[in-house]
């Protein structure tokens, strides 16, 4: 990667580094808040689920928000009401508004994402996204290990300074974006793919997404609570939650390089398996075993890693016109997984006690290892496999991220895909008002992209 190109990267990953240092350990926060007031599990998800219906309607909406008041505009304003939605859950306790100010994060959230992909868009070609994509995947997941390890500190000082110190990282992760040189991307609005159009061309891709935002959410909502009811202090749930997000980062590089030797669907059968056994081993885990930081580790590195691997399953089979709309389609159906994940799991914490949340873990886990053995022998192997591209992205414009010079070489083997009939206002899928996503101008395929839109002038 040129100086030039570098330069030109370092404004918006900066960005994310500051802002996910602070954003980074708001979910684990929030939930021991709650739980040590003595909030029910079910209490628990309701707020924790507020904050993945705000990233879902995030990635909807905010795009139309961003054309309509430019990039730096629109940035200050979302790390603004970041900072402000945190502040306010310091200043105040109260459950209900909690989960207001949690929709309001996420939502805000989602188009901070949505900036910053659409730089990092503009900062290359198809050529170097591999290096961008590992060097926004360096900065969300060190960010977020270095804010839960160094939570329990930050909490000692007093009651609010985790709040206060997260709101001011969101308010200076502004500096970068205006001080460092950078320009305006272009946006243009792509239809992700419908459901049902995903369903023809990767059915173990669609149910891989969906069943690894489920696992994703309930280890951020929910496992910060199982560590607290069984025992461990503020400091010692960052330290666990530092080593789920570790194992995250750590081994999605070897995990994708395995996929791109084997059958990506056996790779996913093996991960959901070893997400199940690491479950069930973790049940009967004594509450303070030393085991407890290398399962965590390894349930870590199983859960993030399912959603590259059925992204690039599914990519294994998409025409090279297809993969954006598709990846922004699985985006949105792994975002809804997310959002239904701690209203699901945690009325089971509430039946069965802490160790519910791993029995759920393993019932979503061994649901879709026997989808994809189900599958597996419906349908062969891809003879044109893709290749694996690790995966952080948060919006629907981060998926073209994930489209490299060898993916759309790949995928340029594949056959079109069959146009599906045409849906009411509100169709089986998402509609063209409601299913709208950003993307930057179009692939060198030659995906078909509307009209260039430029950011309004002005907006530095």
């Amino acid at each position: 990667m040129s100086p030039r190109l570098l330069a030109m990267a370092l404004a918006p990953l900066l960005g994310l580094f500051i802002i996910a240092l602070g954003n980074g350990f708001m979910s684990s926060l929030t939930t021991l808040r709650l739980g040590a007031a003595g909030e029910s599990a079910t209490t628990i998800g309701i707020v924790s689920s507020s904050y993945f219906l705000g990233l879902t309607l995030g990635a909807v909406f905010n795009d139309r928000l961003i054309l309509r008041i430019g990039h730096i505009r629109a940035y200050t304003s979302f790390a603004s009401l970041i900072a402000a939605t945190i502040l306010l859950q310091g200043m105040f306790y109260d459950s209900t508004w909690w989960s207001v100010l949690r929709l309001i994060n996420g939502w805000a959230a989602v188009g901070v994402f949505l900036v910053i992909e659409s730089w990092l868009l503009l900062a290359g070609d198809a050529k170097i996204r591999g290096r961008l994509l590992a060097l926004y995947m360096i900065a969300f997941y060190g960010a977020g290990v270095i804010a839960q390890a160094g939570l329990g500190v930050i909490a000692q000082l007093s009651d609010s300074a985790p709040f206060m110190l997260a709101g001011m990282l969101a308010a200076l992760s502004v500096l970068p974006i205006v001080i460092l040189p950078r320009v305006s991307p272009l946006l243009d609005q792509v239809e992700p793919l419908k459901p049902r159009q995903l369903l023809g061309v990767a059915p173990s891709g669609l149910v891989g997404c969906f069943g690894s935002g489920v696992a994703i959410a309930g280890i951020y909502a929910l496992l910060p609570l199982y560590l607290q009811r069984i025992g461990l202090d503020v400091g010692e749930v960052g330290g666990m939650m530092a080593w789920v997000i570790l194992g995250a980062m750590l081994l999605q590089y070897p995990v994708g390089r395995w996929s791109d030797r084997k059958d990506r669907q056996d790779v996913l059968i093996a991960l959901a398996a070893l997400c199940v056994v690491l479950s069930l081993v973790t049940v009967f885990l004594p509450s303070h075993s030393a085991l407890l930081p290398a399962m965590l580790f390894l349930l870590g590195g199983g859960v993030f890693a399912l959603y590259p691997v059925a992204v690039s399953h599914a990519a294994d089979r998409a025409p090279s016109d297809a993969l954006v709309p598709m990846i922004q389609g699985l985006l949105l159906i792994n975002s809804l997984g997310s959002a239904m994940a701690p209203l699901a799991i945690s009325p089971v914490m509430t039946e069965f006690g802490e160790p519910g949340l791993f029995w759920a873990f393993a019932v979503v886990n061994l649901g879709m290892v026997c989808f994809f053995l189900w599958r597996r022998g419906k349908r062969p192997a891809a003879e044109h496999p893709a290749p694996f591209t690790a995966s952080t992205t948060f919006s629907p414009t981060g998926a073209e991220l994930r489209v490299t010079e060898d993916l759309m070489h790949a995928a340029q083997e594949h056959p079109p895909l069959e146009p599906v009939e045409a849906q009411g206002p509100v169709g089986a899928g998402l509609s063209r008002e409601h299913g709208r996503s950003p993307c930057q101008t179009a692939t060198a395929s030659g995906l078909a992209s509307s009209r260039d839109k430029p950011a309004p002038t002005g907006n530095a």
